[in-house]
């Protein structure tokens, strides 16, 4: 394989991340071609001593000029997909043990730059973001029936992610029976991914594990769902125990179909779903006139809003946004009680996430006493040398006073 694959170069100093395991290799990285390869090729990557580094998908329209998909010389056909989903899997299996809906492969965290899978109990659905893989679409949908054995294979790829790599706009059917959308199980609760108009590639999965987590926090309790979507913690709430649940989405689609979830669980006498601007309820119920006190009525806050920030040039506004929401449930929240919060920007990590919550506390003179760290679901896995792969972090917060 050696002398019939394009070699990409690479300067002096950029090899250590490679080998460390980053599968990114930028225009800026690379010192020069041998051969030319075309876009969407799969290349052999050596550092500036001509020591080998493993191989992957070339595209010159992208930042991203190479994904490493292996450290080893590889043929990249449907067996070798294969291979890779077994092996994601077995990390399901593992991690998420008795779960019959899960991210299958996590792109970067699977070691499969530019590919995402989701099964969604019998359907599964694929997303592509590079071209090395648009390319070998067939060979993926095939390893996906051979290890999967799928009633049906969708694509999703309307990403915006995709027009950097000179790809267009599709989504369709691309393997067995058409299907619009599929009911599925979460922690034994009934939902509904829609798999034509559907978030992401249907719904959201990576909060499985944190939406019964924090749902054992609920019982007999007085809930606020901030950004509540489809209704995951709301149900796992209701379900846990608790006496009431008020969950609020600015989306009329979203809160249509939560209402259906909460009817067809059994949940509905307990859940009140509400359309609106989060942060214009938020303000409108915290607002206070000269000498008004408020009373707080929540025993249990939840924020878990879109990420507001897509670049790390918006990262200050996002702050700001977190900061506010903070405030304001802050101000709702009953002494003893908990605020479940989460972000899912990459660009805002842990720490900076928490000196949010903290600098919210501190202006409303309250201290908070952290009672749990949260991430993303283990069916999205983290590796530590790919820091692009963890983006979705949280903590439950007691009010001490």
């Amino acid at each position: 394989m050696e002398s019939t694959l394009p070699t990409v170069i690479v300067k002096p100093g950029e090899a250590d991340r490679l080998v460390a395991g980053h599968p990114w290799v930028y225009s800026s990285a690379i010192q020069h071609c041998v051969q030319t390869p075309a876009d969407g090729d799969l290349v052999q990557v050596k550092d500036h001593r001509q020591r080998f580094l493993g191989v992957g998908f070339f595209n010159a329209q992208s930042k991203i000029q190479v994904r490493m998909v292996s450290n080893e010389r590889v043929e990249v056909d449907a067996a070798f997909f294969a291979e890779r989903l077994r092996a994601a899997l077995e990390v399901r299996k593992r991690h998420l043990p008795g779960a019959s809906s899960y991210r299958v492969v996590s792109a970067e965290g699977d070691l499969l730059s530019g590919l995402i899978i989701d099964k969604y109990e019998d359907v599964v659905v694929l997303q592509i973001s590079s071209l090395g893989m648009e390319r070998r679409k067939a060979d993926i949908v095939k390893a996906i029936q051979q290890v999967l054995r799928p009633r049906s294979v969708y694509e999703r790829n309307e990403i915006a992610s995709r027009k950097y790599e000179g790809l267009p706009a599709v989504s369709g059917l691309l393997a067995g029976e058409p299907v619009e959308a599929v009911e599925v199980t979460l922690n034994g609760l009934r939902f509904t991914a829609d798999l034509k108009a559907g978030h992401k590639t249907g719904l959201y999965l990576d909060q499985q594990v944190n939406h019964a987590r924090v749902g054992a926090l609920a019982k007999d309790a007085v809930v606020l769902d901030c950004f509540t979507f489809l209704g995951g913690f709301a149900l796992h709430c209701a379900r846990g125990g608790a006496r009431q649940v008020i969950a609020l989405d600015q989306s009329e689609d979203a809160i249509r179909a939560a209402t259906g979830h909460a009817q067809r669980n059994g949940l509905a006498g307990v859940t009140q779903f509400e359309v609106c601007n989060v942060f214009d309820w938020l303000k409108a119920r915290t607002v206070t006139g000269p000498n008004e006190r408020l009373v707080p009525q929540f025993d249990l806050i939840i924020l878990d809003p879109p990420s507001f920030t897509r670049n790390r040039a918006s990262v200050p506004d996002a702050l700001r946004g977190y900061k506010e929401i903070h405030v304001r449930a802050l101000k709702l929240l009953k002494p003893g009680g908990t605020l479940a919060t989460f972000c899912c920007s990459h660009h805002v990590d842990a720490r900076l996430f928490e000196d949010v919550a903290l600098s919210a506390a501190y202006d409303q003179r309250k201290l908070l006493r952290r009672v749990a760290t949260y991430t993303q679901s283990p069916d999205h896995p983290v590796l530590p040398s790919i820091p692009e792969t963890e983006y979705l972090k949280g903590a439950a917060y007691e009010l001490v006073r």
